[in-house]
């Protein structure tokens, strides 16, 4: 990479601007910083001699960048071309020491450099690459990605480019999805928004009127009937064992009443709709092909929706809906709630209202703009592809963009390339006629290619393959960001391989969620290792009378491994020390076994039944409630269970490359970063990562830890 600054612009403003190659050798300074634009100026003094002379060496005779014609594949299968190499020839010229300064153990000469680096780093008040790794702004990697080798980056824009405050956005959406469902003659007085009922990527029932949350695998882990959660196996346990409570009869009985006739078949079973999940799905997978049943909810778009549909089918089950207009089962009411906010979308109203108050639906962000800026100044071509019109896309773009650009730029002048009223997911899978906008007031004229060279045109509709044709760039030369896995990441990936970013804001949530969790699954996790513990000793008493009531010896293993090195206990929780103590004794017991009469073991056997019920009793509810800081019905957006991934998670690491909360992180990389992938089998889920770090829980309990790193950087 090369750097050009001048001695004013360093004593001035206390920064260098990475400049991609055409635009080095000009010495082009910039007016704010890169990483905080609240910056203070720094003393002439404190840029070392070192560094003037490296930034007036900066230039062809020092570097190359590797051309596509030239590039190669790395070791990790990723594309050379954009790497920045240095001239071996004219190391010996350079003033910091030359070749000889790189002599010795790499490992030692590695560990140096990085060292001088980062002190140059701190003169110029620019916070180190690996500040950001472990926060909930980081970028997190399920696919090695090299940006140096992407040409080209696309964005969407509603909840990518900018984030809608969600209450604010789809409070609105609901209230006008109501007032049509109001006017089609449905009772929907006393409803009220509730964003606190759903969350991203749980999936619509169609066919049962629920809302589930299914793990990798599409197996239902919770469900919710209109707005009132299904039990677990658990409760349905309690309730078979006479433990349930009278209030918990009383809120069952309740709600038996308040069944339509569509539901009295509900009334023999025991509780009433809060039937178990497992009863109710078995082993029925989540699949989502089968559009005419599941509906995913791929985005924050999907909230107003499902909300609505939710409490929609409480007022179906009460028998509230009118005959006349009562669909005849959940699908319809389904269909009846989507053409209501289809209007309410379509009709312009919503939009209209936004674009009135703009600074009422939309969360401001300064950095974003000066990350994408980061990103063309390398040498990337931006593109703008929205499935929103040219008139809400400006006015939205203005109020986001402008305020926070230098020295008067647009943000229009950040994008090489803008289309409007793109129709994805179409856009990635067909061609469609292409257009370009003209006048300011969204004039258009037909186009059958759109223009190449130095000025880019404002486009609707086209397509994916017009847009590879038109840059001369193509497949995994593209990376596209987007906040829907659908129509955003997975169709791009799909029919173009493109190379795929997904925004979800909510991972900040959900990153802080889980430190503050840590305790609870901390206790937790020690619960079931000793209900691990006494299970396999349980199992091995079992199996020795079981070779006793055939007449055959009880012990046929030896354990000596297992209480000799490499295991050790040491660093473990005293709880499960002194619980594997007793346990051994147990054990010993188990060796000799074929001394023992049926009784001792059966009494040995008992015990340990017993301890293994109270630990149930005890692990059971705690896994409910795992995840409540971050939602109390659904628990983490990437679980469904204490380690198991969820079906949104799946998605995620099957399509999107890279995924962040959102796009102004990349601020706090740079243009040029090597992303790497984690291990998968020791990283169930990548931005858990940093979130176990901090917590320090892994080192306490016996089960295989996380790798401490989130995503590693080149």
């Amino acid at each position: 990479m090369y750097v050009a600054a001048t001695a004013v612009g360093l004593s001035q403003w206390g920064v260098c601007r990475e400049l991609p190659l055409a635009a080095a050798p000009r010495a082009k300074t910039t007016s704010f910083h890169r990483r905080n634009f609240l910056l203070a100026p720094v003393s002439r003094s404190s840029v070392t001699p070192s560094f003037s002379c490296f930034c007036a060496l900066a230039g062809d005779d020092v570097f190359s960048v590797t051309s596509p014609t030239q590039s190669n594949v790395d070791y990790l299968g990723q594309s050379t071309k954009g790497d920045l190499n240095v001239k071996v020839d004219q190391l010996d010229s350079l003033v910091l020491g030359g070749r000889s300064a790189l002599e010795g153990p790499i490992e030692e000469v590695a560990r140096a450099e990085a060292g001088e680096a980062e002190d140059l780093l701190r003169q110029l008040d620019i916070p180190g690459p690996f500040s950001s790794r472990h926060s909930p702004r980081g970028i997190f990697c399920s696919r090695t990605l090299n940006l140096r080798s992407i040409s080209a980056i696309g964005y969407d824009m509603d909840y990518t480019l900018m984030h809608y405050n969600v209450m604010a956005w789809e409070g609105r959406a609901y209230d006008y999805c109501m007032d049509n469902l109001r006017n089609m003659g449905y009772p929907v007085d006393g409803l009220a928004f509730d964003p606190d009922l759903v969350i991203r990527g749980l999936v619509i029932d169609k066919e049962k009127g629920n809302l589930v949350k299914a793990d990798r695998f599409g197996y239902i882990k919770r469900a919710m009937h209109g707005t009132t959660m299904l039990t677990t196996r658990a409760v349905r346990q309690k309730q078979d064992a006479g433990c349930i409570t009278s209030s918990e009869k009383g809120k069952h009985e309740t709600m038996i009443q308040m069944l339509s006739p569509q539901r009295k078949r509900l009334r023999n079973h025991p509780l009433g709709l809060a039937q178990c999940v497992n009863e109710m799905y078995g082993r029925e997978l989540v699949d989502l092909r089968n559009e005419n049943r599941w509906v995913f909810l791929n985005t924050l778009f999907c909230v107003s929706e499902a909300v609505a549909f939710m409490q929609m089918v409480d007022r179906f089950d009460e028998g509230a809906i009118p005959a006349e207009i009562a669909p005849l089962d959940y699908k319809g009411l389904y269909k009846a709630v989507g053409k209501a906010l289809f209007r309410a979308h379509v009709e312009g109203q919503l939009k209209n209202e936004i674009m009135s108050k703009p600074e009422l639906f939309v969360e401001p962000d300064p950095e974003l703009p000066l990350a994408l800026l980061d990103q063309k100044e390398a040498g990337k071509k931006l593109l703008l592809i929205t499935n929103s019109d040219y008139h809400y896309t400006d006015k939205m773009m203005q109020h986001s963009f402008n305020k926070f650009l230098p020295n008067d730029m647009g943000w229009r002048d950040l994008f090489d390339m803008v289309i409007v009223s793109a129709r994805k997911p179409e856009f990635f899978q067909m061609s469609h006629p292409l257009y370009e906008v003209v006048t300011d007031e969204g004039l258009m004229r037909p186009c059958f290619k759109a223009r190449t060279g130095t000025i880019w045109g404002l486009y609707s509709g086209g397509s994916a393959q017009m847009v590879e044709n038109s840059l001369n760039i193509h497949g995994d030369e593209i990376l596209y960001v987007g906040d829907h896995i659908y129509t955003d990441v997975s169709q791009s990936k799909v029919h173009q391989r493109w190379r795929t970013a997904l925004i979800v804001r909510e991972l900040e949530e959900e990153y802080n969620a889980l430190i503050h969790s840590g305790s609870h699954r901390a206790t937790l996790i020690e619960l079931i290792n000793q209900k691990e513990i006494v299970g396999d000793l349980f199992n091995q008493l079992r199996l020795a009378l079981q070779r006793r009531t055939k007449g055959r010896p009880a012990q046929f293993w030896s354990i000596g491994p297992l209480f000799s090195p490499p295991f050790t206990l040491l660093g473990m929780p005293t709880s499960i020390l002194s619980f594997w103590i007793i346990c051994t004794e147990t054990m010993k017991m188990t060796l000799a076994a074929t001394n023992m009469d049926d009784l001792e073991l059966t009494e040995s056997m008992q015990k340990l039944l017993i301890v293994m019920q109270r630990l149930d009793e005890k692990i059971a509810p705690m896994l409910e409630t795992d995840g409540e800081h971050f939602n109390k019905r659904w628990g983490f957006l990437s679980r469904a269970g204490l380690w198991d991934k969820s079906h949104l998670m799946r998605q995620i690491e099957k399509y999107a490359d890279i995924y962040t909360s959102r796009v102004s992180n990349f601020l706090h990389y740079t243009p040029f970063t090597y992303f790497h992938s984690q291990e998968q089998v020791r990283s169930p889920m990548i931005h858990t990562l940093g979130a176990n770090k901090l917590m320090g829980v892994l080192s306490k309990t016996r089960v295989k830890p996380e790798d401490p790193s989130s995503c590693i950087i080149n």
